[in-house]
């Protein structure tokens, strides 16, 4: 279904199949949406017993385009902010962020500002700093999109909204303004249990983004460090990344 948040569409699909249970929220990465995710969260709400709420955000999917690929440095304090509307709108207080990527460093966010509604969260290969491993892959992904049929790929699941979101990712972290980006202020004001779930591999961030999140977070947190996995243990290691995950619901309720 479509819903207007501050005069723009944004796909979402929610399910609500169990009664005094809480919501996880999805929340994709920089050129991901509802569709990318498969059927993770599915399988996911299955094994915890948990309801589901999946969205692309604006410029993603289904949503609305974007107005320009041209971002502010704080998009991703905004997106948290638009994720708050969204949970009001649907009167969610009960929602357990699940965030890939940019959706874990926006978790991370949305859970030092709307603690009312955070009751629990899980970053998957998030930031909260610029690293020059992460502007290295960009770069190789730029490479990859200008040379391979990336473009067409990605063009399956966000149409004609393409280019514009590959830019807006790639443009922005490798804008000089944007090496300065950081979100490490704001972890002492998260206080909701928090899971942070990386690849060893990783080919966007090293594990001072873990350890520092870690150190910094001002609830209960832990790691959880899988070997010879990459940027998205989702879908690299499900079976993994779905026991830890029920496993830190059923311990954080």
């Amino acid at each position: 279904m479509l819903i207007d948040i501050n005069g723009s569409n944004l796909y979402v699909e929610f399910h609500n199949n169990f009664e005094n249970r809480p919501v996880i929220v999805f929340l994709h990465d920089s050129l991901g949406c509802v569709e990318l995710w498969r059927d993770f969260p599915k399988q996911l709400a299955e094994i915890s017993k948990c309801n589901v709420l999946i969205y692309d955000r604006l410029g993603y999917g289904k949503s609305d385009s974007m107005n320009t690929y041209i971002r502010p440095v704080n998009y991703l304090e905004l997106e948290a902010d638009i994720l708050n509307d969204l949970l009001e709108t649907l009167k969610i207080e009960n929602a357990v962020l699940f965030g890939h990527s940019d959706g874990g460093s926006i978790a991370l966010i949305a859970a030092s500002k709307y603690k009312n509604r955070v009751k629990a969260l899980i970053c998957e290969a998030a930031h909260i700093f610029v690293e020059d491993i992460t502007l290295q892959g960009i770069r190789e992904a730029v490479h990859t999109y200008e040379t391979t049929n990336l473009p067409l790929r990605l063009g399956k699941y966000h149409g004609k909204k393409t280019e514009t979101i590959f830019k807006a990712w790639t443009e922005t972290w490798l804008r000089n303004d944007f090496r300065d980006w950081n979100i490490e202020y704001l972890l002492p004001k998260i206080d909701s249990p928090l899971l942070f779930i990386q690849g060893e591999s990783d080919e966007y961030g090293t594990l001072e983004q873990v350890n520092k999140t870690i150190n910094l977070a001002g609830g209960k947190s832990e790691k959880y460090i899988i070997p010879e996995t990459g940027h998205t243990p989702h879908k690299e290691a499900a079976e993994l990344v779905i026991n830890k995950v029920t496993l830190f619901i059923k311990n954080s309720y």
